[in-house]
């Protein structure tokens, strides 16, 4: 198999082991007859006819047919809201197990085009939070969260309408603000985020099963938390909006909402009647990757599970990780060269500063490598783009692509460089099966690519210049080097996997 079969199996292998139905039924079960029980993660609930389901992400609709086929009749009434064509995808794609079952109980609305609010997710936002109004202390509601649910979820504190949030929120996404800092201000204008479905369903017992999108899974972040205490106030929203220069040019209803809300922390509220629990995330996943990659014959590390931050730093680091593992196979890790490299990649780490990451412990495990076997690197997390251009693309395309161009300006400035000497493959993708409004979950490349690609006249430093990272990709072998899956039904945010044998060459 080749290196891209190799990346393309653990991918596959990561996604699957997040499927949303393993996960669900690994966490909940029902047990008991005469009086029985909801179990989740050993907590156990009292059912008696009075089980209601919402859901909210890009996940949800697997976990729904999974929840429905545990509960069965006890489950009273349920309603979803989905990504737009999740279930055509999942059809065509013969993935029955996420489907619901036809007469099934909970109602399914699709919205969020492109994973921005639309109408249709307010639609669905509108009838989740009707139904949890309606509930009483006798009442039992389970809460499905995944990644994509904000979208999904929208429901703006009036007057302010979905266009103005939606605006808004594309704003601060195109100056390069992090999924924290656009949750952040998303749910300090929303009904339901921020713990407002928690509050709305009270006093009805809550229990929330999150499969997290989400560095570190806070529960207050994952969607927005529905269903969790906010750890913000309307001072840091504000904060936000400030260091992307945006206070002067919010809409007047914005304004509105955030001159009328405390600015500072409130009391905290009663959350007791809620029962949070994290069911699956990005390290589940790569723990999967990193068991198929030694099965296929890799020295298989996990470098973080928290990869963040700028993509041009990223995509720095995957590069100097990638030229000390070939200085490695060379015999010249040791060299100067090779603590130039390491030096390189100290800095870059300190300037990413990447959520538990222990690079120089990481370090020392790639010196204890031996030059037999080919190494396969994994790590995962969300990186941010900052757009200049008016391509088309999303962050794990562009990520590819700079580390293809960064290997290839390397490979051209070293004499006789060791990364000729490498067979090298490094994918990321999107385990939701999207990366931006592409039909991509993201791309494959390599520095013989970028070269053959120079060698037809593509400049790939344009093409990221314009944020056209898919064009590039689509110009070979009919998009060959993309990676597309179709909607998965899942989301643990991304994948990345460097991959590296040495070849024959001298």
């Amino acid at each position: 198999m080749s290196l891209r079969e190799h990346a393309l199996s653990l991918f596959r292998s990561a996604v699957g082991t997040v499927r949303p139905a393993p996960m669900l039924k690994r966490a909940v079960k029902l047990q008991g007859d005469a009086c029985p029980q909801l179990v989740v993660k050993g907590r156990a609930f009292p059912v008696k006819r009075n089980l209601y389901l919402v859901g909210f992400g890009k996940a949800v609709l697997g976990m729904a047919a999974a929840a429905e086929e545990i509960l069965g009749d006890h489950l009273i009434r349920g309603i979803v809201s989905v990504p737009l064509g999740i279930q055509e995808s999942l059809q065509r794609a013969g993935m029955q197990e996420m489907l619901l079952k036809p007469h099934s109980r909970i109602q399914v609305i699709e919205g969020a085009k492109n994973n921005l609010p639309d109408p249709e997710a307010l639609r669905g936002a509108g009838a989740i939070q009707e139904l949890a109004e309606g509930l009483t202390a006798d009442d039992l509601l389970l809460v499905l969260i995944s990644g994509g649910g904000s979208a999904l979820l929208p429901a703006p504190i009036p007057p302010i309408l979905l266009e103005e949030k939606e605006k808004l929120t594309k704003m601060l996404a195109s100056r390069g603000a992090a999924i924290q800092e656009l949750n952040t201000v998303r749910k300090t204008l929303s009904l339901l985020k921020g713990g407002g479905l928690a509050r709305l369903a009270y006093p009805a017992q809550v229990v929330s099963l999150i499969l997290s999108d989400v560095i570190g899974d806070p529960l207050d972040i994952i969607a927005s938390g529905p269903t969790a205490a906010s750890s913000h106030s309307v001072q840091d929203c504000l904060q936000i909006l400030a260091k992307y220069n945006l206070l002067h040019s919010l809409p007047k209803s914005v304004e509105t909402v955030l001159s009328s809300s405390p600015t500072t922390r409130t009391a905290p509220e009663d959350y007791s009647h809620v029962c949070n629990v994290i069911i699956g995330s990005n390290t589940l996943a790569l723990d999967e990757a990193k068991r198929q990659a030694e099965c296929l014959g890799y020295v298989a590390l996990i470098l973080s599970a928290a990869v963040c931050g700028d993509i041009g730093h990223v995509a720095a680091l995957y590069c100097q990780l990638i030229r000390l593992l070939c200085l490695g196979f060379a015999g010249l890790g040791e060299g100067p060269l090779g603590n130039e490299v390491r030096g390189n990649l100290l800095q870059l780490a300190a300037e990413l500063d990447i959520p538990g990451l222990n690079l120089a412990e990481f370090l020392q495990a790639l010196r204890g490598l031996g030059p037999e076997k080919p190494v396969c690197i994994l790590a995962g997390g969300e990186t941010t783009v900052q757009l200049q251009g008016t391509g088309k693309g999303g962050r794990n395309q562009e990520l590819a692509l700079r580390v293809g161009l960064g290997l290839h300006r390397a490979q051209g400035a070293e004499a006789s460089s060791p990364l000729g000497r490498c067979e090298i493959i490094f994918l990321s993708g999107g385990t939701d099966g999207q990366d931006g409004p592409t039909g991509a979950a993201g791309a494959f490349c390599s520095p013989q690519l970028v070269d053959e690609a120079f060698q037809e006249g593509l400049d790939a430093e344009a093409f990221l210049s314009n944020n056209d990272s898919y064009t590039f990709f689509s110009h070979f072998q009919r998009g060959r080097h993309l990676l597309v899956t179709g909607l998965t039904g899942t989301n643990v945010m991304d994948i990345q996997a460097v991959l590296i044998r040495p070849t024959d060459r001298s």
